[in-house]
């Protein structure tokens, strides 16, 4: 019963159809994705079709997914078709992945992980069927897909670089879709020009009368789908009868066609249409089961024969499809409630076997509100919950909150449905649901919770200085409730708005002294946070001495290490904070928890940076900013861009340093993001610093201490003070910070932090007159500065200046040579060139620097290249940053000729050179 499209519906399209045989026909270079985008009935499908049979006709492997409107509520469920053909391979995958899907597809009774481990687990089962034949995923009405399978499919295309696979998705225009955000080439379908217009409507439809066929060609407008489908519904209308109104937009115009169609249809087969229309199946069987309990008759397939023969569906073996989305919404919005009502009912009786999709065939056959099914909605939502499936809890809920006959139960509903969907990252379905749960008489903590999910999306980033202060209070109404994981998470939002923007010290005290009164352990890593972010200099010297205890029993937990490691940071702790950043990253890759990973690995960025610690900086930025981007975290993004600009300073590629700097600058500027603002000038400064330009150097410094300049940040200018002195000795500066190291050195009495009194005493020594420094640089060398090699060779560095300068010249050589060691070491290029200067003038020459890894590796290649060396497989590689084991081979064939090895086991060699 199936019937073949028309060839003639690609009249017009042979530049489209080159276009796309050619990107595909590349797959042998490299995979890639495409969106083909166009207004309903514009031929995207056809296209797909056309592709797909050439793609075929070339060995190409074919795996299809569709959206359908009935079906986005269904996690996976676009995902499961695709990936159906391909099952029998799934238990080839590693253990976590293949759990991972199993857990996905309803399986095994598991919790759902993160997305982003199915992602995985999808792109390594494509790449393992792609490497026996190169695949061709169609996605066909891509906008109607569930979310969860089009963020999957955003995660792939992203990474097609090294896989024979292209990805092709059909985008109907205004639709929104994650697929947007990927950056992905565009072909965007456009109207039929008149003579391919003509040709097609002549060819399908030879034998209208000239009237007709004019004011056809006039109201398709160039539509392929129009032209196709209008000359049917005038053809089998009474000749006195009018066409759809011409006033009407096209896309209406066919639906009316469509539903006139169905008219002249025996009344089951139109049953059964009803049935396909709202059935979140394709199952044959179900229509068919469904039709007969509501005509109270036999019912077969044979009865969707007139539907095929007037082209509305095709039927296969086991399943009826529409064949455009088009006909299944007209017969949608041409049946009545009632009608509605009784399908959904039939099919919730034909489903007995399937509890999960029953219950959601239930709730939408009730007319009326029902506290039985609204609870029965409500424990499937928990059931979804504890699985990991926060998208079909969302969706249970929201139901169950229209369901409920308490408006008590439908506010609770409402607001615990939002709190679900901001985990999720969905700030359009958090903030509908609020919407309407504000319209209700909530309860005060119900109304807390609203201010904290609402918070979640703010970063902190908001211009009232009052928040934090009113966030406190707020929190402590709740812990006098008892509801003390409340409390924190709204004071964890006042500290965040506390680090973001500049609240007043009024604000910042509260959000301290209502933290500490909570009941909790003093080394919650949660109250840590707190502390560090709100006042990282009143309660410094705590924070350190309980992150030190901790360190000292390292936990198990990844959130309790990423937040201590982000608390580390803001006290100034970078060895630890690299320490404690490091010890999350392993548990939160296993998990695929890509939006905590992207944050842990921005702190260990910019914490490693201010150690000069490379080999981990430069990664870590470099993906930081990649999951940032993709997990859609912009404020992350841009702080990973700042971080990766540090790191460009520190290398002395200036270029790369303003690119970064201005990218991440435009982004914080409109927002008054100051962390970022206070990195990107922190970036700039040290790129001045290197190339010799003090005075720039100074400017840009000077801006992170003046409270008045949006780059002013309290805590983040107390670890800039070393080389604002620095700039300020060499442009004749000194005077002018006196009053900054005045007040920094205030600020020193409160806290111990280590980057504080580091700085502290480097500045001591380099402003001190000449004659009486020695005992300050003395005090500087004597520090415990075994974890932070860059900072003591910044301090030899000026030390062998300063002797140099008293004629002591022998003496300098020997601090001269210990800081150019480690500078080369370091991979700090600036800094190296300088202490061999100095060298230089003191009368003793320097061996040219070698030239190392970090010189001619990308920072993936860098971090790709040294877990190879550790022993890692390109499986576990890839396991590790979320890439296909056959990019990670990509990227090592392209590492070892620019490292001039041929072998795997040479990489140690090759990175020791440049450590």
């Amino acid at each position: 019963m199936h019937v073949n499209r028309p060839v003639n519906e690609l009249f017009g399209r042979e530049s489209e159809r080159r276009r796309l045989s050619a990107f595909v026909g590349g797959v042998h270079l490299s995979g890639g994705a495409m969106l083909v985008r166009g207004e309903p009935g514009i031929g995207k499908s056809t296209l797909l079709l056309d592709t797909a049979e050439i793609a075929a006709a070339h060995g190409m492997r074919i795996l299809r997914l569709a959206g359908v409107e009935s079906e986005t509520h269904m996690p996976f469920a676009g995902l499961h078709q695709a990936l159906l053909p391909l099952r029998a391979e799934i238990r080839g995958l590693p253990a976590p992945q293949r759990d991972a899907l199993g857990a996905a597809f309803g399986l095994t009774d598991a919790r759902v992980p993160d997305p982003f481990l199915i992602a995985l687990a999808a792109l390594n089962l494509l790449g393992e069927a792609a490497a026996r034949a190169p695949v061709l995923l169609l996605a066909e009405d891509a906008h109607w897909l569930d979310r969860a399978s089009a963020d999957v499919l955003a995660f792939v295309a992203r990474r097609l670089d090294s896989e024979p696979i292209v990805l092709l998705a059909a985008i109907r225009d205004g639709f929104p879709s994650p697929l947007d955000g990927v950056g992905l080439p565009e072909l965007v379908l456009g109207r039929l020009d008149d003579a391919a217009a003509t040709a097609l409507l002549d060819a399908c439809s030879p034998t209208l009368p000239p009237a007709v066929r004019a004011r056809l060609l006039r109201e398709a407008a160039g539509n392929p789908l129009a032209l196709v489908e209008l000359p049917i519904a005038a053809q089998t209308q009474d000749t006195k009868g009018p066409l759809p109104p011409g006033w009407l937009p096209l896309t209406t115009r066919l639906e009316q066609t469509f539903t006139a169609r169905l008219s002249g249809l025996p009344p089951t087969t139109r049953t059964l249409l009803l049935v396909a229309a709202l059935n979140d199946s394709t199952a044959l069987s179900e229509a068919v089961d469904a039709a007969a309990l509501i005509t109270g008759a036999p019912v077969t397939a044979e009865d969707l024969s007139p539907a095929v023969t007037v082209r509305l569906v095709d039927v296969h073996e086991a399943g009826v499809s529409f064949r455009h989305p088009l006909m299944r919404s007209s017969i949608y919005q041409g049946a009545s409630i009632s009608q509605r009502h009784a399908v959904h009912a039939a099919l919730a009786d034909v489903l007995s076997d399937r509890p999960d999709r029953r219950l959601w065939h239930r709730a939408a056959a009730t007319p009326r509100a029902d506290e039985s099914i609204a609870t029965e909605l409500e424990a499937a939502a928990r059931s979804a919950r504890r699985r990991g499936d926060l998208e079909s809890a969302v969706a249970a809920l929201e139901h169950a909150a229209r369901l409920a006959e308490d408006p008590a139960h439908r506010g609770e509903r409402l607001v615990r449905a939002a709190e679900y969907a901001a985990e999720m990252g969905r700030r359009d379905i958090v903030e509908r649901l609020l919407a309407e749960g504000e319209q209700l008489r909530l309860s005060a903590r119900q109304r807390a919770r609203i201010v904290w999910i609402r918070e979640s999306f703010e970063d902190g980033i908001r211009h009232d200085s009052a928040a934090a202060h009113s966030l406190a209070d707020l929190a402590e109404t709740m812990a006098a409730q008892g509801d003390v994981d409340l409390a924190l998470k709204l004071l964890s939002s006042a500290s965040l708005r506390c680090f973001w923007a500049h609240a007043d010290d009024r604000s910042r005290q509260r959000v301290v002294a209502v933290a500490e009164s909570l009941p909790v352990d003093d080394l919650d890593g949660r109250l840590l946070t707190v502390l560090a972010f709100a006042a990282p200099i009143e309660r410094g010297k705590v924070v350190i001495e309980r992150l030190w205890q901790l360190a000292a029993h390292p936990t198990d937990g990844w959130l309790a290490a990423r937040l201590l490691g982000s608390s580390a940071l803001m006290v100034g702790a970078f060895d630890l904070s690299e320490e404690f950043c490091a010890a999350s990253l392993p548990p939160l890759r296993v998990q695929g928890r890509l939006s905590h990973l992207a944050r842990a690995l921005g702190a260990q960025a910019w914490s490693a940076a201010r150690l000069a610690d490379l080999s981990a900086a430069i990664p870590a930025a470099e993906e930081a900013a990649r999951l940032a981007h993709e997990t859609s975290q912009p404020l992350m993004h841009a702080i990973a861009q700042a971080s990766g600009a540090v790191l460009a300073a520190l290398r002395g590629e200036q270029e790369r340093v303003e690119s970064l700097a201005a990218a991440a600058e435009q982004v914080a500027l409109p927002v008054g993001a100051r962390p970022v603002l206070a990195t990107v000038q922190l970036a700039r400064g040290l790129a001045a610093l290197g190339e010799g330009r003090y005075g720039d150097a100074f400017d840009h410094l000077r801006r992170m201490h003046d409270p008045a300049d949006p780059a002013f940040h309290l805590a983040l200018r107390c670890f800039s003070l070393a080389e604002l002195a620095d700039a300020a000795v060499h442009c004749g500066q000194g005077r002018a910070i006196a009053g900054i190291v005045a007040d920094l050195e205030a600020v020193a009495l409160t806290t111990p932090s280590p980057s504080l009194h580091a700085d502290l005493r480097y500045a001591r020594a380099i402003l001190a007159d000449e004659a009486a420094a020695e005992p300050f640089f003395d005090a500087a060398l004597g520090a415990d500065l075994r974890r932070w090699p860059f900072v003591r060779a910044r301090v030899l560095l000026a030390y062998g200046e300063w002797l140099r300068r008293q004629r002591r010249t022998a003496e300098s050589r020997r601090p001269l040579r210990t800081a150019r060691e480690t500078f080369d070491a370091l991979g700090v290029i600036p800094w190296s060139e300088r202490a061999r200067q100095e060298l230089r003038a003191s009368g003793e020459s320097s061996r040219s620097r070698s030239s190392e890894a970090r010189d001619v590796l990308t920072p993936q290649e860098l971090q790709i290249a040294q877990m190879a060396a550790d022993g890692l497989t390109n499986r576990e590689i890839g396991e590790k940053l979320y890439l296909s084991h056959r990019t990670v081979s990509s990227h090592l064939y392209r590492i070892f000729p620019k490292l001039g090895i041929a072998s795997r086991s040479a990489l140690s060699a090759a990175l020791r050179v440049s450590a």
